[in-house]
This record gives C-alpha cells, sequence and structure tokens, in this order.
C-alpha cells in the first residue's frame, strides 16, 4: 500500500506514515494530501492534526472539512527536536513555523539574533542547512546525516511534545469500529445554547468528548463548523444516540461522520 503525507523524506510526516505503509509518497501540503486521498490518487493520506505544545492544524481541519474522505487511524508520536548546522555560526533558522514555535524559548535565550525563516517542513529546514552555511535547521536529530552537525538536542520548550496524526482514507472505507469517532458538524445556525445542545448530547450519554473546536465555515463572519473528537466507536448504541441528536441540531446545516478508529503510538 503507498501512503501519501508532507514531504520530503525526513519530515515527522514521512515517520509517522512509514508506520503505514512500506512506499511513502510526499506533497508540500496538508490540502494537496487530502485531495490526493479524496480523488483516489492514494488509498492512505496521514496528516497531523494537533501537537501537544501548539495545539490544533489548522490546515488539517480545513482541509478535513473541504473534502469527502474517512479517518481510519490516530498516530501519536514524540517530537525531538535538534539544532542542525554545518557549522556553529549561522545568521538564522529555517524550520516548519510549528518547530520553530515549538522551540520558541531555547532559541530566545541561545539565539536571540538570529532570524527565523518559516518553511514547508523540517525537512525544507534542513535541505536549506545544506544549501547554505549561515542557515541551521530544526528537525529530528537523524535527519543531520554525515553532512551537518548535530548542535543541540531535545530543544523543544517541553520534553512531553507529541504530535498527533490523522490517517485518512477513501470515504468509503469509513468504519463504525473502534474506541474513537471524529464528526465535523455545521449547525448553520446562531442561538443562545447551540453549544451547550450539542455538549448534551454526549454528556447525557456519559460520552467522553477528547476535543472540540469551532473553525470559520467560510459562508458569512460570525459562522461557524465544530471538529468534535469523543471517545467512543459509532457501533456503540449510545454514540449512534448521540450522533442522531447531533444530527437533528444541525438538520439546517450538515454531519459529517470521518470515522470511528483506533490509537497506535509510534516511537522512534
Amino acid at each position: 500500500m503507498q501512503a501519501v503525507t508532507l514531504g520530503p523524506a525526513g519530515t515527522y510526516s514521512h515517520r509517522a506514515a512509514s508506520a503505514v505503509a512500506d512506499d511513502v509518497e510526499f506533497r508540500e501540503s496538508v490540502a494537496s494530501i487530502v485531495d490526493a486521498v479524496a480523488d483516489g490518487e492514494f488509498r492512505r493520506g496521514v496528516v497531523p492534526i494537533e501537537n501537544s505544545i501548539e495545539g490544533s492544524v489548522t490546515e488539517s481541519l480545513d482541509s478535513l472539512a473541504e473534502r469527502e474522505v474517512s479517518v481510519v487511524g490516530e498516530l501519536i508520536t514524540p517530537i525531538r527536536h535538534a539544532l542542525v548546522a554545518q557549522g556553529e555560526s549561522f545568521d538564522a533558522v529555517a524550520s516548519h513555523s510549528q518547530a520553530l514555535a515549538q522551540c520558541r524559548t531555547y532559541l530566545e535565550e541561545n539565539y536571540p539574533d538570529v532570524s527565523l525563516e518559516a518553511v514547508a517542513s523540517t525537512a525544507r529546514g534542513v535541505e536549506r542547512a545544506r544549501d547554505d552555511p549561515h542557515v541551521a535547521g530544526i528537525a529530528h536529530p537523524d535527519t543531520a546525516g554525515s553532512d551537518l552537525r548535530v548542535l543541540a538536542e531535545d530543544i523543544q520548550d517541553r520534553s512531553s511534545n507529541a504530535t498527533r496524526f490523522l490517517v485518512v482514507a477513501p470515504v468509503e472505507e469509513r468504519s463504525e469500529a473502534g474506541g474513537k469517532t471524529s464528526l465535523i458538524v455545521y449547525p448553520n445556525a446562531n442561538y443562545p445554547g447551540l453549544l451547550l445542545e450539542l455538549l448534551e448530547a454526549f454528556a447525557e450519554r456519559d460520552i467522553n468528548l477528547s476535543r472540540i473546536e469551532s473553525r470559520p465555515s467560510g459562508n458569512r463572519l460570525g459562522d461557524y463548523l465544530f471538529h468534535i473528537d469523543f471517545e467512543a466507536g459509532l457501533y456503540e448504541e449510545r454514540a449512534k444516540e448521540a450522533v442522531a441528536d447531533v444530527e437533528e441540531i444541525a438538520k439546517n446545516g450538515w454531519v459529517r461522520r470521518l470515522g470511528s478508529y483506533d490509537t497506535r503510538h509510534v516511537l522512534y
């Protein structure tokens, strides 16, 4: 099986996707990954959805709302950031914007005068460091290879840094089996108590919500949709009842069942 994820080779996404498929291809954006799966070009895509320090990846949330795909798995990986460069002197640090943010304290304390350059991925930052002796990168220490020096390891602001990835698949592979479920809800309404009604559908059935997040619908200012993760499978009667209530609340809009799935921890 082939999987597609953020490239180039060596990204954290690549490492996560390697737990799904031996053959991994790359794209430059989350939107293009979701598009490739929705269009049938790949059976699996791996996209980052949430980091324990920086929170949700909004591009992933928006892409899942825009195209019809399913979620068939969740991967949780620890993030180990290292500073890599050709030498100890450099003028800029290049990496993905999330990686730069996750190492903000280290950079401010040790390199307050260097400029920060956000690139498409951590691996792109390493490429910049290989091409330019005045640029350092932030990425997994293994990406340094033999031509870059690892100047410092585990430079993330918190040792508990981890990223959650979703494994997306064609919509026809959506499953009701699994310990966790993801929904996207667009109520197409705005009135006092709307969010409370959505929450009560789960609370009344003793279903724990592991995440709920609002994103602009794009239709008009002040109009939102909700990404909801809950700890139950769609095969469970209580989950079916809760989702039915949510669908009734959102009858003027829509509810997308991304599917139920299990979680794997990927260590490297």
